[in-house]
C-alpha cells in the first residue's frame, strides 16, 4: 500500500528546467569571449570556459568564422539548410511552368483546329477564309443572326 504524500515532502520541478534550450551568442558576446580568451594564459582559459559555458570547439569554431568572413561571420546564423535557389531563380522555375502548360494548352487546341478541318473536308463544307472574312469587314452568320431574348 503506496504511502500518501504530504505538501512538505513534494518536490517540485523548476519549470525553467524542464527543457533545456540552445544558447545563443550575440556578435559582441563572441567577440568579448575571444578576445578575454586572447588575453588569457594557459591555466586560465579552461577558467574563463567554465564560467561562460562554452566548449574549446565553440571558440575554435568562432575564430575559422572571424578568419574566413570577418566580424559578419559571427552573426548569429539561421539553422537549417541553405536554399539552394534564390528568388530570381525561383520566379524563373515559375515561369517556365506557366510557359510549358501554355505550350500545352496551345498544342490541344492545333490539334482540335486540324480536326475540324478535316472534319469540314470530309463533309464537304467549305470553311471561311479567315483573311477574306477580315479584309471584307464582313460579319459572320452567326453575328448577323438576330438574338432571342428568353
Amino acid at each position: 500500500m503506496p504511502k500518501p504524500t504530504t505538501n512538505a515532502t513534494e518536490v517540485v520541478a523548476n519549470p525553467e528546467n524542464d527543457r533545456r534550450q540552445r544558447r545563443h551568442f550575440s556578435a559582441d558576446e563572441k567577440s568579448r569571449i575571444l578576445a578575454e580568451a586572447e588575453a588569457c594564459d594557459r591555466g586560465q582559459l579552461g577558467e574563463l570556459l567554465r564560467r561562460e559555458g562554452i566548449y574549446s570547439s565553440h571558440l575554435t569554431n568562432w575564430r575559422a568564422q572571424l578568419k574566413s568572413q570577418g566580424t559578419r561571420g559571427l552573426e548569429p546564423q539561421k539553422p537549417g539548410r541553405k536554399p539552394t535557389k534564390d528568388a530570381k531563380d525561383r520566379v524563373i522555375e515559375q515561369q517556365q511552368k506557366q510557359i510549358a502548360k501554355l505550350e500545352k494548352q496551345l498544342r490541344i487546341s492545333k490539334a482540335l483546329i486540324d480536326l475540324q478541318e478535316k472534319a469540314h473536308e470530309i463533309l464537304g463544307i467549305a470553311l471561311p477564309r479567315i483573311e477574306d472574312s477580315s479584309e471584307d469587314g464582313s460579319s459572320s452568320s452567326s453575328d448577323s443572326a438576330p438574338r432571342r431574348s428568353r
